[in-house]
């Protein structure tokens, strides 16, 4: 954990490189719009304008929740352990999208409530199943923080394996109740504005459902400018796990993409333990759980993608991918004022 504490900013002059290339691009200025923005941010991570996320990763953290419980879901706990299968074996979502884009995904195991008989499963399980966070704390200090490290750890492993970008997923059932607890507290809004149906809920499920927030958040009485304090007592080992993502890429200096809600409050909680994680930071999309658009205006970030998506596992993380792909053909390859006749846009102000 002494790794977060030497953050530090990213590179402004790669930053201010990148922005030149793009002026020099004979086009309006700025006519790329946030694409032209997170270029500019890889290229501060990177240290270079030459920026490169020709290969890319998406690491789906999984584990469960005692929350499940409460009834807070259509389905039982049991089916993480076969989504977290179907992942590492390349069946589920995750694999088809990513398929798509050039992305490696992988599978890690850090709170699933059994152990699973998969070889492609990277096991690194911090603790079987979190507690029932309407009785108490999710986990413990010491459970916390091994899952953060777990994450901080898997940055470090893929960046010595040439990876150049994250992308955050995760399987949990269970996780958006747990995720509404986070962001009531980080936002300080009520539980009902920031709840939603999660995989499916009637009416009076998601009542339910905003009820055990509220509960959980009355028993545990987190304290909200304590980001670690919140994170121990009502998340899970997955979404502490993606917050070490979060914390590690800021460390180790690799882009990590923020898929939808669950991830989203994982990078507010990074944020929240240190502020510069958010430079390190990518918006992929707008969850479509209510939510979404606060935790990322907590961590100061827009997304270019905004349709509704809520299917988790870093598929939608995944979709800035060819986004990202396509600006960078324009960034690299398009012609360039000193090589025509067209006269420079001028900045106006």
């Amino acid at each position: 954990m002494n790794r977060i504490k030497n953050i530090t900013p990213a590179d402004k002059a790669a930053y201010q490189a990148a922005k030149s290339r793009w002026d020099s691009i004979a086009k309006p200025l700025g006519s790329f719009g946030l694409l032209e923005e997170m270029i500019q941010k890889i290229a501060a991570v990177q240290g270079t304008a030459d920026v490169d996320i020709s290969v890319r990763t998406a690491v789906v953290m999984c584990g469960d929740h005692g929350v499940v419980s409460e009834g807070v879901t259509q389905c039982g706990q049991e089916v993480t352990a076969e989504c977290a299968k179907a992942i590492a074996e390349g069946r589920s979502n995750i694999n088809a999208v990513a398929a798509a884009f050039n992305a490696e995904v992988i599978a890690v195991d850090v709170g699933i409530a059994a152990d699973v008989d998969c070889g492609r499963l990277i096991k690194r399980k911090v603790v079987y199943g979190t507690r029932n966070i309407t009785q108490g704390s999710a986990m413990t200090a010491k459970e916390t923080e091994a899952a953060i490290v777990t994450g901080m750890d898997m940055v470090k492993e893929l960046r010595e394996h040439g990876t150049k970008i994250i992308v955050t997923g995760e399987m949990g059932i269970g996780n958006t109740t747990p995720t509404a607890a986070l962001a009531s507290v980080l936002l300080d809004l009520p539980p009902e504005q920031v709840t939603g149906r999660g995989a499916g809920l009637s009416a009076e499920g998601l009542q339910r459902k905003i009820n055990v927030v509220r509960q959980a958040i009355e028993v545990n009485r987190p304290y909200r400018n304590d980001a670690y304090d919140v994170l121990q007592k009502l998340s899970g080992a997955e979404i502490a796990a993606m917050t070490g993502l979060f914390l590690g890429g800021a460390y180790y200096r690799v882009p990590v993409v923020i898929d939808g809600v669950i991830s989203a409050a994982a990078a507010a909680v990074a944020c929240g333990m240190t502020p510069l994680c958010r430079e390190y930071m990518l918006a992929s999309h707008c969850s479509g759980e209510p939510a979404g658009e606060g935790l990322l205006a907590f961590c100061g970030l827009t997304a270019p993608i905004n349709a509704g998506l809520r299917l988790g596992e870093g598929t939608g993380g995944v979709l800035l991918l060819p986004l990202l792909d396509g600006a960078l053909a324009l960034y690299r390859n398009s012609h360039r004022f000193d090589e025509t006749n067209i006269e420079r846009y001028a900045e106006l102000k």
